[in-house]
């Protein structure tokens, strides 16, 4: 009899460390349940939630189906929140649990597409010809208006098999109550419950949280981190609004539970394929075929009646072959209308033909057929590609290029395909297609298209991203580098201005994340690498997450295509998307990486990039020196590569880090050498970036006439650039210069807001010491201290040494303000410890606060002299 593995049995508990797949995850998963004595899902449930409701857990209770849903394979999203509390109750050792956590986060890269889902605050398009459904619009109506009368907690069920009208039910519906009484907002978003691509796998509810908050106003940092607190604060939000939440196309009831307000007041409308009245408040509603009637009543739509022909029950027949399924009979009345000359009894023979023919038994596919069949072959070409494509939605350019046809040509193609109910407008000038459509088409792909001809045309729409987000670049960063032109000979047209390019990316950005990780996957890698090379600096300005999902795709691509090269510099991306998170571990890891593999194939240009970033990490850690060697051997490596868009980043940083030490006139030199540079090159990015950090100095020199000019340049270049990072940092930077001539103004609130958007930890902890020092100004001593302690724990959690510093400084002056020398002089002595140890010139000031405390008996001296500045509020922008 074969022992069983237990947590008594000395051996050592499965490493999750190993699993590289979520299916890895699930085994090792299963393992440790034995390892801990095999408990039934019951027992773990039960300590799960004893443990969550010991520490005051918000969220949902965790059931048994979810629990044993974590052991099994072929999933393709974990809820990881879960996950880790069923390893705490399997094995409650803090360590172990902290290794899982990094483990998910690992092996997270293949469930991050899950996690790529665009919300919006609005409704669908509304269907000007919607027919039917009299009893569940009604229905509908009555559930709505008891959220509203009786304060009710509704949750509407809308059931029912794949093209049977549920989206569209709901947006009509919602529709009619908005125009009545509109609701306060609106959330809405594609759970993507069954896209047929399995790289569209079902949206992560985490994320859709996200997202959901984000449309309510919270700022990216302040989104808490796991799945509970995310829930409990949506609910806090929508408490006491009228907020309509439509959650369509759900997988089932797990992924939409964490979605539900759970607010009087706040309907949600759900669309699932599958049984969802589980869920707390459900009140199912089941959308069957079409009546007779409601099918005639669809075929009818559009125009003048059709002539009837021999048979008096030639529409009855249309329907019945239509299995009376709303997708199939509004795809044949886009056939009846195009078709001249016909009678409907031609039609409903024509439809018995083909059904006899070809043995169909699914109307929805008869339907497809019927319709594919009589496009023209190049629609039909046309409809067979697009569905290849990897993204929610695409244009008339991108589709030229996956076809090879003329912009013109796809535009007419598209309209006439959405006329005929085979796309659908997911905004103006863009389009998407039904999962079932996509799957038929796809379907029709491989048995038309040879493969090669897919391969060209989905390379040609591949080349297509990669050229134009080149051109984007070269517009908005015209120093850039590492950028290189796709093959393929694809035109694309320019952006004519920066506005223009910026608008092309962010209407793109879903897409080519979702490019990048398509080329990575199925034998495209060069495409992926140029991708992330492309748009670093862009995604760098203030879209982290999507930057680390293409760069990781691109490092996972060039790994095994073992190009060196690319992921060399998608690893050094990573670094550098890693630092701008705080998160200063895997950021040197990656630099690290990168720089290994640049120097050993001879790119200096590249490890001086590496060394760039790796320089930026050591000075936001407070450790200057190094940062000044790092920044110092880049600038030799760009010289002797003559790279002069490097060398003038890498003057910026030795400028930026030489004033932190107090070399004033130094840090000038470098940094009107690389102004001048970036001027040259017409890196206008680059020139903001310069001007910040002469602005930074001339505050530091007491110039502050010359400050305002430099900083208000910048921040004029960077809101026309987009980029919000760089807009924050000056923001900034003013907001110090203010606060130094006793100014009050809100520009140190506003970067805050942004560095909370865009999740950057540094700028954070730097944006709430300056409203610390700025309030303190004012004599609000209580908000300053409040203000230096939350940047103090991030200063902490991160390694910021420079900001600790800061904190500690603004707390002793807070202190003394307040009558309170003993805390003064102990923060003091903290500042001064930490700015000796980072060489700054601040530790005289610091210093100088000691002796005074000291010469006055340990007493209090008045109020901090920066309280007798005159204060002024000044307009926000």
């Amino acid at each position: 009899m074969t022992e069983s593995l237990s947590s008594g049995s000395g051996v050592a508990p499965p490493d999750p460390g190993r699993a590289d797949s979520l299916d890895e995850v699930a085994q090792r998963l299963r393992t440790l349940k034995v390892w801990a004595g095999d408990p039934s899902y019951d027992t773990i449930k039960n300590r799960i939630n004893a443990a969550w409701k010991a520490t005051g857990r918000p969220g949902v209770i965790a059931r048994r189906t979810t629990v044993a849903d974590c052991f099994k394979g072929g999933r393709r999203r974990l809820n990881t929140d879960l996950v880790i509390a069923v390893v705490e109750a399997l094995h409650p050792d803090v360590g172990y649990a902290a290794q899982w956590r990094q483990a998910l986060r690992v092996v997270g890269g293949e469930a991050r597409a899950a996690s790529q889902v665009r919300v919006q605050d609005n409704l669908p398009q509304d269907l000007a010809d919607f027919v039917g459904r009299t009893a569940a619009l009604n229905r509908i109506r009555q559930e709505l208006r008891r959220a509203d009368v009786d304060g009710a907690r509704v949750v509407l069920a809308i059931q029912g098999m794949a093209g049977v009208g549920k989206t569209q039910l709901a947006a009509h519906a919602a529709h009619a109550v908005h125009r009545g009484k509109p609701f306060d907002r609106i959330l809405f978003v594609n759970l993507r419950g069954f896209h047929p691509d399995p790289n569209q796998p079902p949206a992560d509810p985490a994320s859709v949280l996200e997202g959901f908050l984000r449309l309510l106003g919270v700022a990216g940092q302040q989104i808490p981190y796991d799945l509970p607190a995310r829930i409990a604060t949506y609910r806090r939000l929508l408490a006491g609004t009228r907020t309509l939440v439509v959650l369509d196309n759900a997988s089932d009831a797990e992924q939409a539970r964490p979605l539900l307000p759970d607010t009087p007041g706040c309907p949600v409308l759900i669309t699932s394929r599958r049984d969802l009245s589980e869920l707390p408040h459900a009140t199912p509603l089941t959308v069957d075929l079409f009546t007779p009637d409601e099918s005639a009543a669809l075929l009818a739509v559009g125009g003048a009646p059709l002539p009837g022909g021999s048979d008096p029950n030639a529409m009855a027949r249309i329907a019945q072959r239509c299995g009376h399924l709303p997708l199939a009979l509004g795809l044949v009345n886009a056939h009846l209308r195009s078709t001249s000359g016909w009678t409907l009894t031609d039609h409903a023979d024509r439809l018995d033909e083909r059904h006899r023919q070809q043995r169909l038994d699914l109307s929805v596919e008869l339907a497809f057929d019927l319709s594919y069949r009589d496009l023209p072959t190049d629609r039909r070409r046309l409809l067979r590609f697009v569905a290849e494509h990897p993204g929610d939605d695409f244009d008339a350019p991108a589709v030229a290029a996956l076809t090879g046809v003329s912009v013109s040509d796809a535009e007419v193609h598209l309209r006439h395909l959405h006329r005929d109910h085979l796309l659908k407008q997911a905004t103006p000038g863009r389009y998407a297609l039904h999962d079932l459509i996509r799957a038929y088409a796809a379907s029709r792909c491989g048995d038309e298209d040879p493969p090669p001809e897919r391969r060209a045309a989905l390379t040609r729409l591949f080349d297509y991203y990669v050229a134009t987000s080149a051109a984007a670049m070269d517009v908005l960063y015209p120093a850039g580098s590492h950028r290189e032109e796709p093959s393929g000979g694809v035109t694309v047209a320019t952006p004519l201005d920066s506005d223009t390019a910026r608008g092309w990316l962010d209407t793109e950005r879903p897409a080519l994340v979702a490019v990048a990780a398509h080329t990575a996957a199925h034998g495209w890698p060069s495409h992926s690498t140029r991708l992330s090379a492309s748009l670093f600096q862009y995604l760098h300005g203030g879209y982290p997450t999507d930057a680390l999902a293409i760069h990781e795709h691109a490092r996972s691509a060039a790994r095994r295509a073992r190009d060196a090269a690319g992921e060399a510099h998608a690893s050094t991306s990573l670094g550098a998307t890693y630092a701008q998170l705080g998160r200063y571990g895997p950021a040197t890891e990656h630099l690290q990486q990168g720089r290994t593999l640049f120097r050993r194939i001879g790119d200096h240009v590249g490890e001086a990039r590496a060394l760039v970033n790796l320089g930026v990490i050591e000075s936001q850690l407070g450790r200057n020196r190094p940062a000044v060697t790092s920044y110092g051997r880049a600038l030799a490596l760009f010289r002797q590569a003559g790279h002069q868009a490097g060398e003038a980043h890498a003057l910026n940083n030795l400028g930026e880090v030489e004033a932190q030490l107090g070399q004033y006139a130094l840090a000038a030199r470098h940094a009107q050498r690389s102004l001048i540079l970036f001027q040259r090159l017409g890196g206008r990015t680059g020139e903001a970036w310069t001007l910040n950090t002469l602005g930074d100095i001339e505050i530091r020199l007491g110039r502050h006439s010359a400050a305002v000019v430099h900083l208000e340049r910048a921040l004029a270049m960077y809101r026309q650039l987009g980029n919000h990072t760089g807009e924050a940092w000056t923001l900034n930077s003013l907001g110090t210069l203010h606060t130094r001539l006793g100014q009050v103004s809100c520009h140190h609130q506003q970067s805050l807001d942004i560095f909370r958007e865009t999740g950057e930890r540094y700028g954070e902890a730097s944006a709430l010491n300056g409203i610390a020092e700025a309030v303190r100004v004012t004599g609000d001593v209580d908000a300053a201290l409040a203000h230096h302690s939350a940047a103090h724990a991030i200063a902490v959690e991160i390694g910021a040494y420079h900001e600790h510093a800061r904190t500690h400084a603004g707390l002793g002056h807070a202190h003394r303000a307040l009558g309170a020398p003993t805390s003064a002089r102990d923060h003091f002595r903290r500042a001064l410890t930490l700015y000796t140890d980072l060489d700054m010139p601040e530790a005289e000031q610091i210093r100088a606060q000691l002796t005074a405390l000291d010469g006055n008996g340990g007493g209090h001296e008045g109020p901090d002299p920066a309280a007798h500045l005159l204060v002024s509020t000044l307009s926000c922008r």
